[in-house]
């Protein structure tokens, strides 16, 4: 009985761990640039805000990107030229 205890604790104590998500706030990004067919980064002038990898959908340099909030996580979706795409991963860069 001891042991589930511990491993009920240290589950608990870890999931925060596996379960957290990033997210960014991209309410005042000014531009972005192609990083990639699959990944973007979201400017606030000079300074990078975020890196979104977006797998499933290709973007090229004149895709039109629209934000469906502006605040996004992992899996939340965004929209690339009319159709709904989702993020698999963010990465706050500042």
């Amino acid at each position: 009985m001891k042991k589930i205890g511990w491993l009920v604790t240290l589950v608990i104590l870890l999931l925060p761990t596996f379960a957290s998500a990033d997210c960014a706030d991209l309410g005042r990004f000014t531009n972005w640039i192609l990083e990639t067919s699959h990944a973007l980064v979201f400017y606030a002038g000079p300074k990078p805000l975020a890196r979104l990898e977006i797998p499933n959908c290709e973007i090229t340099s004149s895709s039109t990107i629209r934000l469906r909030s502006s605040y996004v996580c992992d899996l939340d979706e965004i929209e690339i030229d009319g159709a709904a795409c989702q993020i698999i991963t963010v990465e706050i860069l500042n």
